[in-house]
C-alpha cells in the first residue's frame, strides 16, 4: 500500500511540475503562438509532397525545405506586404479626413430624413461615431512588427517540422495518451480542418472579393480593385463582412447624388455579394472539410482576440479541434453512448 502511494504521489507531483512549466513556457511564448500554429499549418499542407520529394524523388531535406520556405515567402510575405502598401495610403487618408466623413454622414441622415422622417445620425452622434472608429484603426494596423516576428517564427518551426518531421510524428503518436484508433483520428481530423481552414475559408473570400469588385467596377466606383480586395479581407467575417465595406459605399453615393448607382450597388451587393458566400460556401468547404458556418463565426471573433489578424483563420481551426477533442474524449472515456432527452 505504502509503494502504491508513493507512486501516485511522485506521479501527481511530476505532473503538477509538467503542467507549472507549460503554463509558463506558454505564457511566454504566446505572443508567438501565431507563427506557431501558422508553421503546424504549412507542414500539414506540404508534409506529403516533402516526403514524396525527399523520399521517393532522393532530394536534399535541408535544400527542399528551403526551397517550400521560399515558395511560402513568395506566396505571403510579399502579398501581405502588397496589401499593407496599397490600403495604408488609404487609411491615412480617411484619419487626415475625419471632417468629411462626418459631413458625408451628415447629408445622408438628412436624405433619409427627408424621405422618410427617421434621423439616422445627428451631428453629435455622428462625430461620435467616427472618432471611436479611428481610433480603434490605429492599434488595428500598428502590428508590423509582431507579424514580421510571427512570420520568422512560422518559417523556423516550418522548417524544422519538414526536416524532423517523421520523428516528431512518431513521439507525438507514442505519448499522447489515447487509443491508436483514436490518435488516428486524431491525426486525420487535423488534416481536414486544416485543409478546410488554411485553404477553403481564403478561397471564399478570394471569390467574394472578386465578385464585389466587379460590382464596384459596374457602378463606377474609383479604386474599385482596392474597394474589392478590402471586401475580400473582410469576407472573413461571414453575415457582416463585406457589409462593412459595401454599407459606407452606398452611404458616401447617396450623399453625392449617385442614387441610381448607390441604389445598384446595394441591390448587387445584397443578391449577389451576399450570396456567393453561400453558395461557394455550400459547396467548397461542404467538399473539404464539411466546416459549419457557426464554427467560422465565433472562431473569427475568438481569433481575432487572441491572435489578432492572423487568427481569422486558426480561430476557426481552434474551435474545430475543440469539437474534434471533445468528439475524442467521449469515445476515449466514455462507455454509454448519449442518450437524446428531446421527447418526441
Amino acid at each position: 500500500m505504502t509503494n502504491i502511494f508513493n507512486y501516485q504521489l511522485r506521479q501527481v507531483i511530476l505532473l503538477a511540475i509538467i503542467i507549472f512549466i507549460g503554463i509558463l513556457l506558454f505564457s511566454t511564448l504566446f505572443v508567438f503562438l501565431p507563427g506557431i500554429l501558422g508553421g503546424v499549418t504549412l507542414y500539414m499542407l506540404t508534409r506529403k509532397w516533402y516526403f514524396n520529394l525527399t523520399g521517393k524523388r532522393k532530394w536534399n531535406g535541408s535544400l527542399t525545405a528551403l526551397l517550400f520556405i521560399l515558395s511560402f515567402v513568395v506566396l505571403i510575405a510579399i502579398p501581405v506586404y502588397l496589401s499593407v502598401l496599397i490600403v495604408s495610403p488609404k487609411i491615412t487618408l480617411l484619419l487626415n479626413n475625419q471632417e468629411e466623413v462626418i459631413k458625408t454622414l451628415d447629408i445622408f441622415s438628412h436624405k433619409i430624413e427627408v424621405y422618410t422622417g427617421l434621423e439616422l445620425f445627428t451631428p453629435a452622434n455622428a462625430a461620435s461615431s467616427v472618432k471611436n472608429m479611428f481610433a480603434y484603426l490605429p492599434s488595428f494596423l500598428n502590428s508590423t512588427a509582431n507579424i514580421l516576428a510571427n512570420l520568422l517564427v512560422l518559417f523556423f518551426i516550418l522548417y524544422y517540422l519538414l526536416c524532423s518531421g517523421k520523428v516528431i510524428e512518431k513521439y507525438l503518436s507514442h505519448i499522447i495518451p489515447l487509443k491508436p484508433e483514436n490518435v488516428h483520428k486524431l491525426a486525420t481530423e487535423t488534416d481536414l480542418m486544416i485543409r478546410a481552414n488554411a485553404l477553403g475559408i481564403p478561397l471564399i473570400c478570394f471569390v467574394q472579393g472578386v465578385f464585389a469588385a466587379i460590382g464596384y467596377l459596374i457602378f463606377g466606383l474609383k479604386d474599385w480593385g482596392l474597394w474589392g480586395f478590402v471586401t475580400g479581407v473582410l469576407a472573413f467575417f461571414p453575415l457582416i463582412g463585406t457589409m462593412v465595406v459595401w454599407t459606407p459605399l452606398v452611404i458616401y453615393m447617396y450623399s453625392t447624388n449617385q442614387n441610381l448607382a448607390a441604389t445598384g450597388l446595394m441591390l448587387y451587393s445584397f443578391i449577389v455579394t451576399g450570396n456567393v458566400d453561400y453558395i461557394s460556401r455550400l459547396g467548397l468547404m461542404k467538399k473539404i472539410g464539411n466546416v459549419h458556418p457557426l464554427v467560422t463565426v465565433f472562431g473569427v471573433i475568438v481569433g481575432l482576440k487572441l491572435f489578432g489578424f492572423i487568427g481569422l483563420i486558426f480561430g476557426p481551426l481552434l474551435i474545430s479541434y475543440f469539437m474534434v477533442l471533445i468528439r475524442i474524449y467521449v469515445d476515449e472515456f466514455t462507455s454509454r453512448k448519449p442518450v437524446s432527452t428531446i421527447v418526441e
